[in-house]
């Protein structure tokens, strides 16, 4: 079977990275990697070479970012997109397309698929997130597609009510919660090295995205997020880019400028890369932004989360994921909270993730191997 997978920025190759390795090494099985977004922009830190890095094959890089952040520019890149995965396809000839998640590119992707009678196995889908286009763009990619890989129960039952066959919809937990067990991270002091940072001390984890569906909320929480870390001058910030998304670049010109009014208490990264990314999830004692890494993954690293505004309202959560208002009161309340929970958790364990399901690769290819994927193109529609 020739699996072609499709990743476009660094959050999703960290998430794909367990499953790729599965894949890889499986005697039936045969990976093929599509590269594409972020990681072929030299702004976003050209991530494209840490795949290489760690030791995959890179088939096809499909070129679709323009130089600008604007819904016209975002449109322009899917219709780049679209065209480039299709004729990446042709040359691939690939039996399944995976995907994951909401983005803009993982939409094209599937429409390219589609289009050229190529099973579509989608993973993350059924989930939420109210304050973003992306909402509507994975349940897009959930009609295009034959197989579902849910990270929670709750999101199995939410596509089955969309019309997808039971037996085509399977809960295997979060791809990214694996790293927390399978990763050998760096040390504190290695981290700190990597980064010629010190982050000998408590540190903050912080990410914001663009708000898609708010641009008010989005100038304003960011406004508000910066000030309330100002609250905290002994706590240093690891700090990282958002993802490319319209309006992202104007988060980008923020984020510097934060940096030089804190040269040596903030740490700007384009991309820290897998490894050194959850190392940071391990040791900060506050992950804070509105990234769904702070719901999914930080859990299961012992990282409690502060999550910002409406972007990743309406998903499923742990207790140590505590939500705040895109004001200062409540996301300065929200991060004396975080770390308080920190302080309580005993060293070296972890909270309560609702998107554990043990071994998530493993149960994915045993599904795909008891799969006939000549019956998979025709889906009927499930009524409840």
């Amino acid at each position: 079977m020739k699996i072609a997978v499709v990743t476009g920025t660094r959050a999703e190759y960290g998430l794909f990275y367990w499953l790729l390795k599965a894949i890889e090494a499986h005697p039936e099985h045969d990976l093929s990697l599509l590269v594409t977004g972020m990681h072929l922009s030299h702004e976003f830190g050209l991530t494209y070479k840490e795949i290489e890095a760690d030791g995959f094959h890179i088939d096809e890089k499909v070129e679709i970012l323009l130089s600008s952040d604007s819904a016209v520019a975002t449109s322009k890149s899917t219709a780049l997109a679209l065209m480039g995965c299709a004729e990446a396809f042709d040359r691939m000839r690939p039996d399944l397309v995976v995907l994951l998640g909401d983005r803009f590119e993982a939409l094209a992707a599937a429409q390219a698929a589609m289009f050229a009678n190529i099973p579509i196995v989608h993973l993350h889908g059924g989930e939420a997130t109210e304050g973003l286009i992306d909402e509507a763009v994975r349940h897009a990619i959930t009609k295009m597609s034959h197989l579902h890989f849910t990270s929670t129960e709750g999101y199995r039952r939410r596509l089955i009510q969309m019309g997808e066959q039971p037996e085509r919809v399977v809960n295997v937990g979060a791809l990214g919660v694996e790293s927390a067990v399978k990763t050998e991270l760096l040390s504190r002091e290695a981290l700190s090295n990597a980064l010629e940072f010190d982050l000998s001390g408590d540190f903050f984890l912080v990410t914001y995205h663009p708000v898609t569906l708010d641009l008010v909320e989005q100038t304003e929480g960011v406004e508000a997020l910066f000030k309330a870390l100002d609250a905290y001058p002994d706590v240093n910030v690891v700090l990282t880019f958002p993802n490319a998304d319209t309006h992202g670049r104007q988060l980008i010109e923020r984020a510097y400028a934060y940096q030089q009014v804190w040269p040596n208490r903030v740490h700007l990264s384009k991309s820290l890369g897998r490894v050194r990314y959850l190392s940071a999830l391990k040791y900060a004692v506050a992950v804070i932004g509105n990234s769904s890494s702070g719901i999914i993954e930080a859990p299961s690293f012992g990282a409690p989360t502060v999550d910002i505004g409406t972007r990743q309202g309406g998903r499923e959560r742990a207790d140590s994921v505590l939500h705040a208002a895109p004001n200062l009161e409540s996301i300065n309340a929200a991060i004396d909270r975080a770390i308080e929970l920190k302080r309580a958790l005993p060293l070296g364990q972890a909270f309560d993730n609702p998107y554990d399901n043990g071994a998530t690769s493993a149960h994915i290819l045993r599904f795909l191997r008891d799969t006939e994927l000549h019956n998979l193109l025709r889906k009927r529609f499930y009524d409840l």
